[in-house]
Formats: structure tokens, C-alpha cells, sequence
């Protein structure tokens, strides 16, 4: 299997280092690092990396990361990945990139980091292309519906499904983080689907997107 070349920038040097070094242990190659916007973009350019993970908000005078995201993905479209760090919860943000691109994108929080296990599920998951949300921002949005919300309608199980679609799961994702089975689970993804009246259509970005869109709307 093809190591995956990993470029990474953070302002905060010392999260920067410990980043890499959770990298490269779990046997990912960082061609690069940078504590600048400008810095990325010049690494992106020289090592056309499968994932860049990005700090959203660098200190004055480091740049955006949130622009150097933008700019990777007008420059490489999904040729280069994108996973975005991020010290507080920005739900609004996290959405609009995650519904500008079918996939290689995501979005945690830092303390996710303290999961290593986890953290490098999201890296693998977000360089292949899927999408991956932080579950407190599914959390927040679940929060946020209103009292004739359709998700009132869902049952409890539902409800956990559908929080793990939003978190950009696959059915067999899902499957394995709840102890159900595949076929379990495609009933009730179908089930989620009727309710909310959206289409399933047969692509997994798809069908994220079109959670994401409702949960927005809410």
C-alpha cells in the first residue's frame, strides 16, 4: 500500500512537532511542515501531498488557514485533501466546506488529537476521500432543530444513525461503531431517509451532503 505523503501547518510550533510525530509513529510520511499560510501553499506546490491538515485560525500575522484551504482546493480541487484543526467549535464554517466538496475533507476539533487512535482513522479516512465532521459540531447541529423538526419523528437508534452519516460514516462504519449489522443498518439509514424525505441516491458524499444540507436548514 502507497504511504501517505502528509503536509502539515499550525502556527503553535510545539503542536505542530507533536503532530508529526503522531504521524510519522503510525507510519505516514510528513514531506513537509509549515507555521504560515504562505508556507503551506509553497509546500503544497513543491510536494503535491494526498492530505494537508491545516490549523484554522493561525496567530496575527501567519495567515489564514481557513483561506489556505480555499485556495489548496481552487488550486488541486480533491487532488489534495484537506483536514482542518480547529481550538474552538465553528459549526457554521465546518458546514460550508464540507458542502463545497464531495469529499477528502474534514474538520476536528484539537483535543480530538488526544485520540490518537481515532485522530489517524480520520486521517486515513479523510486522504481517501470520504468526509469526516467532529461529533460535537453533529451535536451542536442536532441541538439547534426545531419542535416540528422531521428529526423529532426518528427513533432514538435513528437518531444515532443519522448522526453518524453526518460524521461522514459508511454503513459499515456505522455498522462497527454501534454493533449492528451491515444489512441492520441499511434498514435504518432507509428508515432516516423516508422520514426526512431525502434521497438515498447511490453515492456516499452524496447521501452526507444531503444530511448536512438538512441539518443546516435547522
Amino acid at each position: 500500500m502507497t504511504q501517505l505523503r502528509i503536509v502539515v501547518a499550525d502556527d503553535a510550533v510545539l503542536l505542530r512537532e507533536g503532530l508529526v510525530r503522531l504521524l510519522e509513529d503510525a507510519d505516514l510520511d510528513v514531506v513537509g511542515q509549515a507555521g504560515t499560510s504562505d508556507g503551506l501553499l509553497a509546500l503544497v506546490r513543491t510536494h503535491r501531498p494526498d492530505l494537508a491538515i491545516v490549523d484554522i485560525r493561525m496567530a496575527p500575522g501567519q495567515g489564514d488557514g481557513i483561506a489556505a484551504a480555499e485556495a489548496i482546493h481552487a488550486e488541486f480541487g480533491d487532488a489534495v485533501a484537506v483536514l482542518l484543526l480547529s481550538q474552538h467549535l465553528e459549526p457554521e464554517f465546518a458546514l460550508k466546506m464540507l458542502q463545497e466538496r464531495d469529499g477528502g475533507i474534514g474538520y476536528l476539533l484539537k483535543d480530538r488529537v488526544v485520540d490518537i487512535g481515532q485522530f489517524i482513522e480520520a486521517v486515513r479516512r479523510v486522504a481517501a476521500g470520504e468526509q469526516v465532521m467532529d461529533p460535537a459540531i453533529v451535536r451542536r447541529l442536532v441541538q439547534r432543530r426545531r419542535a416540528d423538526d422531521p428529526v423529532a419523528r426518528l427513533s432514538e437508534r435513528e437518531r444515532e444513525v443519522l448522526a453518524l452519516m453526518a460524521e461522514g460514516r459508511s454503513n459499515q462504519g456505522i455498522a462497527d461503531t454501534l454493533f449492528l449489522s451491515a444489512k441492520t443498518v441499511e434498514a435504518y439509514v432507509g428508515a432516516v431517509f423516508a422520514k426526512l424525505g431525502l434521497e438515498t441516491g447511490s453515492s456516499d458524499h452524496r447521501r452526507v451532503l444531503a444530511v448536512l444540507a438538512y441539518l443546516r436548514n435547522r
